[in-house]
């Protein structure tokens, strides 16, 4: 029996027919046929649901991956720091105490010009030897690392935010929740910046708009355009997010400062360690619309706050 034939009843069929013999058997299609447009959009309403619910366990596993692979690296940058300040000295053997033979009566004892060579130092030579072969040299601490004896700060301070002045903007051309921009960075040149901004959000605005921008990370290719600098936005969903705003009389070049976390950011942030990551989660607009980092806000310097336009209590990223 068809598909159609079983959502449709057939008495129904045979009455219609009876009261419209010459209409009846279309309007039987037509019914036919809307009910098997019913079923089919009923199916792939259902099929969509459980593709978004994958959706979302999918991006949540793989958070709790990257968090662990972030742990699991820590450990492991702690324990080597751990091995080589810790290493004991080599050991040194004592000096033998078996009694040197007397030279007979009016001889003279020869002296040797050479002394004999140690435990420890041929202990050395022969490990000096064995890592000249494989190619090897002895690991040097750092100078820093030596001084305090501490691992680098993960805070805020290493970050390079800088206020910017987006000189143009346009669509990505591979990509349409993608968006391309041409920032003025207080550089001699502009940088390509490359974000993905809410769904609602009107480009043409953004033209000479200030932002604030993370200028130390490493320039990467984003579907084939070449991204020099993140363009920092509070949002509290995929198609809700606004640009992170600088105070009033910022210029282009201006730095964002912290006052509990002092220091000048590292030139280029290393992507194996991963500082953006781990700070990230700590960057949010609070309930008045102020961004800040662990309580401490963006500011700069002698203008004043960084801001979110209306949202509040939203993360930054």
């Amino acid at each position: 029996m068809d598909k159609t034939d079983a959502l449709f009843n057939p008495s129904l069929e045979a009455a219609l027919k009876k009261l419209d013999p010459e209409d009846g058997e279309q309007i039987v299609e037509y019914f036919k046929t809307h009910a098997l447009l019913t079923r089919e959009k009923a199916l792939l309403q259902a099929s969509v649901r459980d593709q978004k619910k994958l959706l979302v366990e999918n991006g949540k596993l793989k958070k709790d991956i990257e968090q662990l692979r972030v742990q699991l690296q820590d450990k492991q940058r702690r324990r080597t720091a751990k091995a080589l300040f810790s290493t004991p000295p080599p050991n040194i053997s004592p000096a033998p105490t078996t009694p040197v033979n007397q030279p007979p009566a009016g001889a003279t004892a020869a002296i040797p010009t050479n002394p004999p060579p140690t435990a420890s130092s041929s202990h050395d030579q022969r490990e000096r030897h064995s890592r000249r072969r494989r190619g090897e040299r002895k690991a040097r601490p750092t100078p820093d690392s030596l001084s305090l004896g501490v691992e680098p700060r993960v805070d805020v301070s290493r970050l390079d935010l800088r206020v910017g002045r987006i000189i143009s903007v346009r669509r990505h051309p591979l990509a349409e929740t993608l968006s391309v921009q041409e920032v003025d960075v207080g550089e001699n040149a502009n940088r390509v910046v490359v974000s993905k901004m809410g769904a609602e959000t009107d480009l043409e605005e953004l033209q000479g708009a200030l932002a604030v921008l993370l200028c130390n990370v490493k320039a990467c290719k984003v579907r084939g355009v070449v991204s020099m600098a993140r363009l920092l936005c509070c949002s509290t969903s995929d198609d809700v997010s606004e640009m992170l705003v600088p105070p009033t009389g910022s210029a282009p070049g201006d730095r964002v400062t912290f006052n509990n976390f002092p220091g000048d950011p590292d030139r280029e942030l290393q992507s194996k360690q991963r500082i953006w990551e781990l700070l990230q989660p700590d960057l949010q607009v609070d309930c008045r619309g102020v961004a800040n980092y662990k309580g401490c806000r963006f500011e700069v310097k002698g203008k004043g706050l960084c801001r979110a336009p209306s949202l509040t209590n939203c993360i930054i990223r």
